[in-house]
């Protein structure tokens, strides 16, 4: 009797062994897949990006492709590559504009899906436009829209507007749901343009969308501070920029592609 009870109470711990091995499992292969993911080499396409045609616009490594906006070259203060990360160099002034200023892709793009991830200094500001013109004596920001980038949890403008805050189109659509995460943690965009709908996608999550050209995008610009721009959101070929507001930001894992 003795050693049939030993031999049913081992069963029973086989059992229920590997009913947890099993319970377990799907959770384990998550992680390992999740944990694969973090290692895909910095800078670099998926094999996945690549059949869908998507090309990198940063290496890692230099700045080929990248000038200043009203410029021949590349700033030759203001920017740096720093450890495969593209880098604003903050001057600490709480003033809007660095010594670098604002930095375009040297070529321009109508209907596209663009992502990279970025990551902004405590209090920092910065922003990606698109569809910017290059206007001789004018600022980017006349033309392009602008998918904001702000610490929300301390810069003023979350204080003055959810359209303020980062994801959002600048001063204009609020980014919802904001999920943002904080000053010092990477945050994923995406920019979409498509036959002049336009998409904003932060962190895995489509935040805002809205229409170029449209009686509801003329009424929001005429309603607006880009009223008085004439340049501003049209849907033609334009540059991608990264603005230099003065304040430290990072930014990794620039690409594209074209529709």
């Amino acid at each position: 009797m003795k050693k049939t009870g030993f031999f049913y109470v081992m069963l029973s711990l086989l059992v229920v062994s590997g009913m947890l091995l099993n319970a377990c499992g799907p959770r384990e292969e998550a992680e390992e897949k999740e944990e694969v993911m973090e290692e895909h080499p910095l800078n670099t396409l998926t094999e996945e990006e690549k059949e869908e045609g998507f090309f990198l616009l940063f290496d890692g490594e230099t700045t080929d492709g990248w000038r200043g906006y009203n410029m021949e070259t590349f700033p030759p203060e203001g920017w740096v590559i720093e450890d495969g990360l593209l880098r604003c160099i903050g001057e600490g002034t709480g003033e809007a504009g660095g010594k670098g200023g604002d930095i375009i892709y040297d070529q321009k793009f109508l209907d596209f899906h663009l992502k990279l991830e970025w990551k902004v200094s405590p209090g920092g500001n910065s922003g990606i436009f698109y569809l910017g013109q290059e206007i001789e004596g004018e600022p980017i920001w006349k033309s392009a829209p602008e998918m904001q980038i702000l610490d929300n949890e301390r810069h003023i403008d979350a204080q003055l507007g959810e359209d303020r805050k980062a994801g959002s189109l600048y001063d204009l659509i609020a980014a919802d749901p904001q999920n943002t995460r904080p000053a010092g943690e990477w945050n994923k965009a995406e920019v979409m343009v498509y036959r002049g709908t336009v998409v904003h996608r932060q962190n895995g999550e489509k935040v805002l969308e809205y229409h170029l050209g449209t009686p509801d995008w003329e009424r929001l610009v005429e309603e607006s501070k880009f009223a008085e721009y004439e340049w501003f959101g049209q849907y033609k070929p334009g540059y991608i920029a990264l603005q230099d507001h003065g304040d430290d930001v990072w930014f990794r894992n620039i690409r594209i592609k074209e529709f």
